[in-house]
C-alpha cells in the first residue's frame, strides 16, 4: 500500500488536487504534516471533483518525525539536489523508485512545501530520495503535478506475475538488522574526524534503502558482518 504526505502545504486548492490525482490512481490514504491552511473548504473541495472522500479522510499529524514511525518505508520527493557531494539528497529516479517500492509493504511518498520543499533534516529521517527529471531551467514541479507523475509511474509499473516472482525479498526488519550490525562495525572502525563516521552511516542507510535484497541475500551478509573481527 502506498500513501501521500504533504508536509506544511499551504494552499487549499493543491490540496484538493492532490486528492483528486490520488483518486485517478486508485490511492485513498492522504496524510497532512501540520497544514498551515484548512483543506475541507469550497477551493480544495471544489479541485478534489470525484475524489471529496479522500480530503475529507486526510489524516493529520504535528510533525514529520510521526510520519516515521507510522511507515516501514519513507521515500522524500524533492528537486533540490546540490552536487553529488549532497549524499542525502542521492536520488533514483521514479521508475527506479517504482521498482523499490513493489517490493515493501506500507511506503509513503512525501511532498514538500509549495514555496521550499523539504528540509535536510526532514529528508535525513526518509529511506531515500526520488526526483522527477525535469529542465535545469526551471526544475520544481507544481505540487500536484509532481504527485501525479510519481503516482502514474507506480501506477503503470505495477508488478505482474513474472518468472521472478518465487523470489523472497527482505523484510524491513531484516534490513534493519543488517544496518545495526554495520553501524556496530563503524562504531569499532578509526576515523580522523566524526563527521566521517556520521557520512559512512548515513551511506550505508541510503545503499540499505535503495537496495534489493532477496532474502538469501541478506543472510549470506549476516553471516559475513558476524565473521568480521
Amino acid at each position: 500500500m502506498v500513501s501521500v504526505v504533504l508536509v506544511e502545504p499551504h494552499v487549499p486548492g493543491n490540496i484538493g488536487a492532490v486528492a483528486r490525482v490520488m483518486k485517478n490512481f486508485d490511492l485513498d490514504e492522504l496524510w497532512l504534516v501540520n497544514p498551515l491552511c484548512e483543506w475541507n473548504v469550497p477551493e480544495a473541495v471544489c479541485r478534489a471533483k470525484h475524489a471529496q472522500e479522500v480530503l475529507k479522510n486526510a489524516k493529520v499529524v504535528k510533525s514529520f518525525a510521526e510520519i516515521t514511525k507510522k511507515f516501514d518505508c519513507v521515500i522524500a520527493s524533492t528537486s533540490k539536489l546540490g552536487s553529488d557531494y549532497n549524499i542525502m539528497r542521492s536520488p533514483v529516479n521514479p521508475e527506479q523508485c517504482a521498482e523499490l517500492v513493489h517490493k515493501k509493504k506500507n511506503v509513503c511518498l512525501v511532498f514538500g512545501r509549495e514555496n521550499e520543499g523539504l528540509l535536510n533534516k526532514e529528508i535525513a529521517l526518509c529511506d531515500f530520495v526520488v526526483s522527477i527529471p525535469s529542465s535545469k531551467r526551471y526544475p520544481a514541479l507544481n505540487l500536484s503535478h509532481a504527485v501525479a507523475v510519481m503516482l502514474y509511474v507506480l501506477f503503470v509499473s505495477f508488478p505482474k506475475e513474472t518468472t521472478t516472482s518465487h523470489f523472497t525479498f527482505a523484510a524491513e526488519k531484516e534490513k534493519e538488522t543488517l544496518l545495526k550490525m554495520i553501524n556496530e562495525k563503524i562504531d569499532e572502525l578509526p576515523f580522523t574526524a566524526e563527521s566521517k563516521r556520521r557520512t559512512q552511516r548515513i551511506i550505508w542507510k541510503r545503499m540499505i534503502g535503495k537496495s534489493l535484497l532477496t532474502r538469501r541475500e541478506i543472510f549470506a551478509l549476516f553471516g559475513f558482518f558476524k565473521k568480521l573481527k
